[in-house]
């Protein structure tokens, strides 16, 4: 198995996290996207949405979609409830972070590491749902340790990519101590150093 990522992706880094947890064999291939490495047409036919991850398998197939590539390889494993509705809290989960969190938190995230904005040159209403997105979490941690049920899943993976490194899109995580001793329950299963 080859994964085509970069490690400061954490959408790249959820897959990775996955394939490290599960003890899977694959290689890492390096991709950049700020030196346009995912419009090449050698890249395009392995993705033609022109996006980091994307997983290729020994028999020539690939999967794209990090969320996606997630529950590929965690099929079977206790990342993954066998249970048919936790599991689609699972799902869930995985939309989510999708929709309300990753195009806020990441997005931040981007602007500052790598295009080198303040944190006051952050977009208001990126800045406001990202901050929504963290509280609606240390709320819901505040009840159960992980994100469904009682065990650790790949939707708290998926989570954990980006919200760990949510700082260095300036948001301030140490008012939310849920999520702080999430984050640290999470990068302990993993086998993490943390993040900061």
């Amino acid at each position: 198995m080859r994964i085509y990522g970069d490690e400061g992706s954490g959408n790249c880094l959820k897959v990775k996290y996955v394939a490290d947890y599960l003890g899977l064999t694959y290689a890492w291939e390096v991709i950049d996207v700020l030196k346009g490495e995912t419009r090449t047409p050698e890249y395009l036919t392995r993705n033609p949405m022109a996006q980091i991850p994307v997983v290729e398998f020994d028999d020539g197939t690939y999967l794209a979609q990090s969320n996606a590539i997630l529950r590929y390889l965690a099929h079977d494993s206790a990342l993954l409830p066998a249970d048919r509705f936790l599991n689609a809290k699972v799902d869930e989960w995985l939309f989510w972070e999708q929709y309300s969190h990753e195009p806020y938190i990441a997005v931040c995230r981007f602007h500052m590491r790598y295009l080198g904005k303040t944190a006051e040159q952050r977009e208001p209403m990126r800045v406001e749902r990202g901050e929504q997105a963290l509280t609606m979490m240390e709320s819901h941690l505040g009840s159960q340790p992980w994100l469904v049920a009682e065990s650790f899943s790949i939707a708290d993976i998926s989570l954990l990519a980006y919200t760990r490194l949510a700082r260095e899109g300036g948001f301030e995580l140490s008012s939310r101590p849920n999520v702080m001793s999430w984050i640290a329950r999470c990068e302990s299963e993993l086998g993490l150093a943390p993040a900061d």
